[in-house]
């Protein structure tokens, strides 16, 4: 159900300040995020199932069951790896229960969409909720880009199709212009290329906020949005703090990323992989989306759904004392303080 443009903005506002108190140091150094995990961990426990070794939730009011444990698609296309580990990865995830299946136009320059569009053959595709994402800021390049998305995939429509790193602050306008790849979307969900829209950005949760008020004048409503949710998130620039509440007030789906930071959080030495995982599996997100190279992670992956148990609000909390210092000034999240991860910073051309 949607909401006015005066709630937003109250809402936006309560969530900034919570924010800005936390940082400051004005409500303790984890006392915010620590509280707003923990309260809201029940908000997503009485909308799962668990069947088998799998957890599902639902994505947002969508009413989709997804798994909690979504497939990451980047590092399927890498280099390193065969078309057939791409595929065998692919495939041995979703026979262990993996259904959410995420990927990007630019990933690998399309070779990580043309890998999962061969592993979702033979029936694969009719057992997972599919997302890929484009960068296009035009209605013309978005519209190439969803095509070229959908050929390489091996299918006639995506559940679910996200605009790419809206990572600028002028990303919402220039995707809601006159123009714009907000037009192109509204045009193929229309046809039957996707069945629901959504956005990613990795690098500030005031520009998700400006992004969600943007539609919202627009009379749009996301029906997902992706950002980073991990264990020094909490502590910086807090997406977890700024942008979940809201996301979770208004029915949106919630799309974690950054488990790891890449590999940069578990380089801090004071997290493990799993406890990583546990931590945002416990806050209220549809998926938790992580990168899977090798079977070896898949195992890792699917160990974390099997002894899944929500944390408590004391492992939370000892959970951030560990990590705090580590995680301020963002030196472990690099996709929010650097370009390393900003595809679009470094390629332009995509954008439109």
């Amino acid at each position: 159900m949607g909401i006015s443009r005066r709630q937003f903005l109250k809402e936006t506002s309560s969530s900034l300040a919570l924010g800005v108190a936390a940082s400051q140091g004005l409500i303790g150094p984890i006392s915010a995020a620590a509280q707003a995990a923990a309260e809201s961990t029940g908000e997503a426990q009485h909308r799962e199932v668990r069947d088998g070794d799998m957890i599902y939730r639902q994505l947002g009011r969508t009413g989709e069951r997804v798994s909690l444990i979504g497939l990451g698609g980047y590092h399927l296309g890498k280099p390193q790896l065969s078309d057939e580990e791409g595929v065998k990865i692919v495939r041995a995830a979703i026979d262990h229960g993996i259904t959410y299946l995420d990927n990007c136009w630019d990933y690998n320059r399309g070779n990580s969409e043309l890998r999962m569009g061969k592993a979702l053959r033979d029936g694969y595709r009719a057992k997972v909720f599919l997302m890929t994402k484009i960068d296009g800021r035009t209605r013309q390049e978005a519209e190439q880009q969803i095509d070229e998305s959908l050929k390489r995939l091996q299918t006639d429509h995506v559940d679910l199709m996200q605009h790419h790193e809206v990572i600028r602050m002028e990303d919402p306008d220039r995707i809601f212009a006159e123009g714009g790849s907000q037009e192109a979307m509204l045009e193929a969900q229309k046809a039957g290329k996707i069945r629901y829209i959504g956005f990613t950005g990795h690098k500030d949760p005031l520009i998700h906020l400006r992004m969600l008020e943007i539609a919202l004048q627009h009379g749009f409503h996301f029906d997902a949005v992706q950002m980073p949710l991990n264990v020094m998130d909490a502590h910086f620039r807090s997406f977890q703090d700024q942008v979940l509440p809201l996301l979770v007030k208004n029915g949106i789906g919630v799309e974690a990323m950054k488990t790891f930071g890449d590999h940069f959080i578990l380089q801090s030495r004071t997290v493990q992989p799993i406890e990583c995982l546990h931590y945002s599996m416990t806050l209220p997100a549809s998926v938790v989306i992580t990168g899977i190279d090798n079977m070896q992670v898949l195992d890792q992956a699917l160990e974390a759904a099997r002894t899944y148990k929500p944390m408590t609000k004391d492992e939370i909390a000892a959970l951030l004392v560990r990590t705090r210092n580590a995680a301020l000034q963002g030196r472990f999240e690099l996709y929010k303080t650097t370009s390393h991860f900003d595809g679009t910073a470094h390629n332009p051309q995509w954008l439109g």
